[in-house]
């Protein structure tokens, strides 16, 4: 008798199994049904088990086949490039892959398309980057590619779509793509994700980041559920020939007269608040905590607002805004994009300099005209906290300034990517803006650990 498999809701169904200690460990018995059931992202596996003991089985879980589809034109790879689609393919098309912002993870891609011939999903975190890579996969596979989110349902053999829509919508597409390709998918350890590459079938699995490593150890959920790292470039391996050169200057401001005394006082009421309650941001929890606690009290809501006004007065010194201004006028001949760590600030420089606002508050319209502004250079300045972070392409900026941002390597790692798209002649510089003798130039510290800016940097100004 056959063994049948069954695609249910993000999971692989048997009614009934061989024999087999490999085969049995990978399922469980469902006592609501009787049945055997395991994650479906267990079938590649399952599916080779019941070929290796030569047991015959009927395949009713796969709604996909081989897909015909060839690049439009010829494309000569990068050595990068061709370096890491043949580590994937030599791990059976299976792995992970970290290459810098700007190394051509989406043409990687394409090319993996290419190569494994199957329908095939891709999820981006934001609708920016999922129009984009529609566009790159039109041009260069010439079919028409479909995206889920956004308000658009339009399921294709090849097909676009965020995380946010895939983990809704996986129980019902799962088992119709052969190939999985998250890019940036250090987003995918998130509780709310992993359901993505649990509930798929696809044999095949392709994961991209520049930052893989999570503070939280969340990488090795990456290669539970895409594969091993299989490949890996760093960017100064690449600057200068792939990459643009760059630098990067780290600028120290004191607070003045006026404000020191405001900010000391404001962080003495939070730091009483966080020690007297013992309360510990170098655990999971501690953010959580002081935020519960914190709105139990009067004295915790008066510490709130400390912390709130510490903060705000080390991220936005009226020496950061000069700073900023005097970097402007220096670079005004070159397109230049300033982060931020909140939205609150960049309002507050959009009504200063007069320039617009680009958060993730930005209808899409306004957005895309925004970015088609910046890159035709009508617009040279380009104001945001976080929503340039990944993925979306301004490869005309060649200038970046942090004014202010969390202590996360990887978000610094991903803002100075922004700005390293080759261009002929270009040498990108990245700015670091911090206020010094307040916490924030520890936060500064915190995110610099990493090889890009111990190679990269110059002098401190």
């Amino acid at each position: 008798m056959a063994t049948e498999l069954h695609f249910d809701c993000g999971t692989l169904v048997a009614p009934t199994l061989p024999d087999d200690g490999a085969l049995r460990g990978l399922f469980q018995r469902d006592a609501r049904t009787g049945v055997y059931r395991t994650e479906a992202r267990h079938y590649r596996d399952v599916v080779l088990r019941l070929r290796a003991l030569e047991v015959p089985y009927e395949d009713r879980a796969r709604r996909f086949e081989p897909l015909e589809v060839a690049l439009t034109a010829p494309v000569e790879p990068y050595p990068h490039q061709q370096a890491a689609l043949e580590a994937w393919s030599q791990a059976g098309g299976r792995g992970l892959v970290e290459l810098p912002t700007g190394a051509g993870k989406t043409l990687l891609a394409v090319l993996a398309i290419a190569r494994i011939q199957r329908p095939t999903l891709v999820v981006v975190p934001t609708l920016d980057l999922m129009t984009q890579w529609q566009g790159v996969l039109s041009r260069h596979l010439g079919v028409p590619v479909g995206m889920l989110g956004g308000g658009v349902s339009d399921r294709r053999p090849i097909t676009v779509t965020t995380y946010d829509s895939a983990a809704m919508q996986t129980e019902f597409h799962g088992n119709h793509f052969g190939l999985l390709v998250c890019d940036e998918c250090h987003h995918l350890p998130a509780p709310s994700y992993r359901f993505i590459a649990e509930g798929s079938l696809a044999p095949y699995r392709l994961g991209l980041t520049a930052t893989l490593e999570r503070t939280d150890g969340g990488e090795r959920v990456c290669e539970e559920l895409l594969g091993p790292l299989v490949h890996r470039t760093d960017i100064r391996e690449l600057q200068g020939r792939y990459l643009a050169p760059y630098e990067v200057r780290r600028i120290e401001v004191p607070l003045t007269a006026e404000e020191q005394p405001r900010y000391d006082e404001a962080r003495a009421r939070y730091l009483a608040f966080i020690r007297a309650r013992g309360i510990r941001f170098d655990v999971p929890e501690g953010w959580a905590r002081f935020l519960a606690e914190s709105q139990r009290t009067d004295e915790g809501r008066a510490a709130h607002r400390a912390y709130r006004e510490q903060r705000r007065i080390a991220l936005t010194s009226s020496a950061k805004l000069d700073v900023l201004w005097r970097v402007l006028l220096e670079h005004r001949e070159d397109r230049s994009i300033v982060f931020t760590d909140d939205n609150e600030t960049v309002y507050t420089l959009a009504r200063r300099l007069l320039l617009p606002a680009l958060t993730h508050h930005t209808p899409v319209p306004e957005r895309k005209a925004l970015l088609a502004a910046f890159a035709n250079g009508e617009l040279t300045v380009l104001l945001t906290s976080r929503v340039l972070n990944e993925g979306v392409d301004v490869p005309e900026a060649r200038v970046g300034i942090v004014l202010s941002g969390s202590g996360s390597v990887r978000e610094h790692v991903q803002r100075l990517g922004r700005i390293l798209r080759q261009r002929p002649g270009k040498r990108a510089l990245l700015y670091e803006v911090c206020s010094a003798q307040t916490a924030e130039a520890s936060i500064s510290e915190r995110r610099r650990q990493h090889r890009a800016y111990q190679e990269g940097q110059g002098e401190p100004c």
